[in-house]
């Protein structure tokens, strides 16, 4: 049985799981002690976080690195051909393309990203790889696929996946733009992390919102909106219809809110209140926010029912519903 399927039926069974040389120090401060967070912790938006977690949870097992974690966390997502959101098996734009977004950023402030890519089926390392190889942070388009191929990236056939296709010909019928919240668990997995010595870690991945108008980019690849991590303070990614949440730098946002001692949950509900405040037709709108501060304190939060996210600690694997479990 793979470390990704025994972790996930271990979590199901509600069994510990231990991780050797990722144990939690037994040294505490007097101030870590006041708090009541997990560590090591990896949170993931949506259903579809509970395989990545698992994925995520082994390779920190293997390397120690919560930076390797959230890579191969979201790497799961990116090639689920379930999944209609994230990965070159997503739904294209209007001009039935499929183009990718993502995101990766370590708690000393080094990150990376890439917009409107095509044919790269793991865009999250290739963000990675403008992190580690570029003076850069976000390469775009064509510019991302020439450093692509330059890093030996291979680029994957242009073609819809069955499901996608499927769907894009129903919608060619009308040809209506119109998002759905909750559909399709909108249109990213966000995932943040911390290890036991309380390095944090985060990454995000998308292939954005179906039938976009080609060229739109949302805010999975936009650092301080679809992602912020500092280590000083904790982590946050978000989820949902990417310009409203570019609107309010939402991750960003609530990292510096609980820069000034709110707890994860009190900065994400602030960042739902700002993000209502200012857009219109708030209820054609979905957005939800995922932060963890430097304790390992958990916080979520979203605009409508029906956000979830999954969270792995050493106790287990679970999906948490975020508006019922967090009630402000």
């Amino acid at each position: 049985m793979s470390q990704r399927r025994k972790f996930i039926r271990q979590s199901l069974l509600g069994s510990a799981l231990f991780i050797p040389g990722v144990a939690a120090s037994c040294a505490q401060t007097n101030e870590e002690k006041s708090h009541s967070g997990d560590k090591p912790l990896i949170l993931s938006t949506w259903n579809h976080g509970l395989p990545a977690n698992a994925d995520a949870w082994a390779k920190l097992q293997e390397t120690g690195s919560i930076l390797d974690a959230v890579e191969a966390g979201v790497r799961n997502t990116e090639v689920d051909m379930e999944n209609l959101s994230v990965g070159l098996q997503g739904l294209p734009d209007r001009e039935g393309i499929t183009t990718l977004d993502a995101s990766i950023m370590t708690g000393d402030g080094a990150c990376g990203s890439v917009a409107f890519v095509r044919q790269i089926k793991h865009p999250i390392s290739l963000a990675r790889a403008v992190m580690e190889k570029t003076p850069h942070v976000l390469l775009a388009g064509e510019g991302a696929r020439q450093f692509a191929i330059a890093q030996g990236f291979p680029l994957e056939e242009e073609k819809l996946s069955p499901k996608a296709q499927a769907e894009y010909d129903k919608w060619k019928v009308t040809s209506q733009y119109k998002p759905i919240i909750n559909i399709e668990n909108h249109d990213t997995i966000g995932m943040i992390g911390i290890d036991t010595q309380g390095k944090l870690a985060g990454s995000c991945t998308t292939s954005g919102l179906a039938y976009k108008m080609h060229g739109r980019v949302g805010d999975s690849p936009i650092i301080g909106a679809g992602l912020f991590v500092d280590d000083e303070v904790g982590a946050a990614t978000a989820t949902g219809l990417g310009e409203s949440i570019i609107r309010i730098c939402g991750s960003f946002l609530i990292v510096e809110l609980m820069r000034q001692g709110r707890t994860p949950q009190e900065a994400c509900e602030e960042a739902v209140r700002r993000l209502i405040a200012k857009n219109k037709d708030i209820k054609d709108i979905q957005a939800g926010f995922l932060a963890i501060n430097k304790y390992g304190e958990v916080g979520a939060y979203a605009v409508h029912p029906g956000f979830n996210f999954a969270k792995a600690t050493e106790s287990g694997n679970i999906l948490v519903d975020a508006n019922s479990h967090f009630k402000p």
